[in-house]
């Protein structure tokens, strides 16, 4: 979903998988900051929060399986060993929200997914993504410095040091 280029990693290459996989076995992927017992409206406004019956570990599970499946659908092959422009179309399908795809919202889970792999590519490396800062060094982030606001006032300056993970370590 982040491919490679001349600014920065893919999200494999950062981490993303491993931010997920921990993700998945927290309080946040066994849904236990959400009301869980329903009822559910998928379709309503963010502001009225999570709307899903599964938890976020279940909608993972769910909506894998079902990239798997239209994947093997349309070219006989798991979506891990389709190229890039055919898993692109795939995923296009599930940001539609294509009903010849599934009876449950793939839309939402597309942005879960989306939401998710932009978390795990810019937090901090402790949690499993962003390795060796990458992500930040490429958006001139300087992390958990303890004071960089000099430079607050300054755009278009980059900054001039290294980013600072929560654990200390310099990238």
């Amino acid at each position: 979903m982040i491919p490679a280029d001349e600014h920065g990693p893919s999200a494999t290459e950062a981490g993303v998988p491993e931010f997920l996989d921990r993700q998945m076995e927290l309080p946040y992927g066994y849904g236990a900051w959400y009301y869980m017992e329903g009822p559910f409206h998928p379709e309503a406004e963010a502001n009225f929060g999570y709307q899903q019956a599964y938890s976020p570990r279940q909608f993972y599970r769910l909506g894998l399986a079902g990239v798997d499946k239209v994947a093997v659908k349309q070219s006989g092959r798991i979506f891990a060993k389709l190229d890039g422009p055919a898993q692109d179309a795939i995923l296009c399908q599930f940001e539609s929200d294509d009903p010849a795809v599934a009876e449950w919202s793939t839309s939402a889970f597309f942005d879960m997914l989306l939401q998710n792999v932009h978390e795990g590519y810019f937090s901090d490396p402790m949690y499993g993504g962003n390795r060796d800062m990458a992500a930040w060094k490429m958006i001139g982030f300087p992390g958990a410095r303890a004071d960089f606001t000099d430079w607050i006032d300054r755009p278009g300056t980059p900054y001039p040091y290294d980013p600072v993970s929560l654990e200390g370590r310099s990238a």
